[in-house]
This record gives C-alpha cells, sequence and structure tokens, in this order.
C-alpha cells in the first residue's frame, strides 16, 4: 500500500503506455497553445488601452467592457490601427 501511494505520488515512477504518453503530449500541447493565446489577448487589450489612453480618448464603462471583454486578436489588431488616428472612442469600433 505504501508503495502504490507512494507511486501516485510520483507519476513519473509509473510506466505509461506509448498510447497514454500521445495523449498526453497533446494535452500539454492543447493546454500550452491556450495559455499562449490568453496572454495575447491580454497583451493586445493592454496595447490598445495604453494606445486610448496616449491619445486623451475617455472610455466609457461600455468601451471598457467591449475591449475587455474581446477575446479576437485580429478584432484587437483592428482597434488598436484605428486607435491610432481616431478621434473618438466611436472611431475606434466603427462598422463593427
Amino acid at each position: 500500500l505504501a508503495l502504490r501511494m507512494e507511486s501516485l505520488m510520483k507519476p513519473e515512477m509509473v510506466p505509461e503506455s506509448p498510447a497514454f504518453r500521445e495523449m498526453r503530449l497533446e494535452l500539454e500541447a492543447r493546454g500550452e497553445a491556450r495559455g499562449e493565446e490568453r496572454g495575447e489577448v491580454r497583451g493586445e487589450t493592454r496595447a490598445l488601452l495604453k494606445v486610448l489612453s496616449a491619445r486623451g480618448l475617455v472610455l466609457d464603462l461600455a468601451a471598457q467592457q467591449r475591449i475587455e471583454a474581446c477575446r479576437d486578436t485580429t478584432t484587437l489588431d483592428r482597434w488598436i490601427v484605428r486607435a491610432s488616428t481616431a478621434s473618438s472612442i466611436e472611431d475606434v469600433f466603427e462598422g463593427e
């Protein structure tokens, strides 16, 4: 029983089948990709908010929430480009 408990605490002690190893590696890769995507979204969101702030464009609560809720980096990129020349926050979201 003690050996079995020890093996549960140290998974590297239990040999894994090739199929299990393939599945584990795939799940790890998916998790890593999701983490990278989340990081990109956070970075794009931060960049957009900084551009808006630097340009003196004031965000109302709805605009702030819209930006923070967006998870699409293509959309965030488009908004960053627009924010660089926009005269109002409405210009950033124009046509969307």
